[in-house]
């Protein structure tokens, strides 16, 4: 895998390599980075066995770079926050009532409550690159919409995200 290649490189050649790494098994999101020219994420992309083709590994594109292969992911996360991805309720727990329990509808938050927020799709995406300011990019967005389908969510967020994607 590339992370490990990079942790090689780390304790065997060049101490100050900076980087990010946690989890090591693709669920923490933290070693996104560009890897022979796709954003992916370095502990579970395996590195090309033809070994006379150089590996060419760079930090996720068009994010501003703190060090070697750490982006600021400050927009990224603020722009998260800025859905607020929790849930919201109006009406609130009846007596002795612990948890919110999911309808039948459960199955329609399959596959939006995987993503890692590694910003690697968002870091892709030509509109994001063009306006990062303003518009908050697939990964967000995804996020967004896995709290407008949760049956238990009593809020809204689509005029929020109506706004032309302003923050507050």
């Amino acid at each position: 895998m590339y992370l490990d290649a990079l942790l090689h490189i780390k304790d065997n050649m060049d101490s100050s390599l900076s980087l990010r790494r946690s989890c090591r098994e693709g669920i923490c999101g933290s070693c996104a980075m560009n890897c022979d020219g796709l954003h992916s994420l370095a502990c579970i992309k395996a590195i090309d066995k033809d070994l006379s083709k150089p590996s060419i590994i760079t930090p996720l594109g068009h994010m501003f770079i703190l060090k070697d292969l750490v982006v600021d992911m400050t927009n990224f996360y603020t722009q998260y926050k800025s859905i607020e991805p929790f849930l919201k309720r109006k009406t609130p727990k009846k007596e002795g009532e612990r948890e919110f329990y999911q309808s039948e509808d459960r199955k329609k938050l399959d596959g939006l409550y995987e993503c890692v927020l590694c910003a690697s799709c968002s870091t892709s995406c030509p509109s994001y690159w063009w306006h990062p300011d303003s518009y908050l990019g697939p990964a967000v967005l995804m996020q967004a919409y896995r709290w407008i389908v949760d049956s238990r969510d009593e809020y809204t967020r689509l005029e929020k995200l109506s706004q032309g994607g302003q923050l507050n």
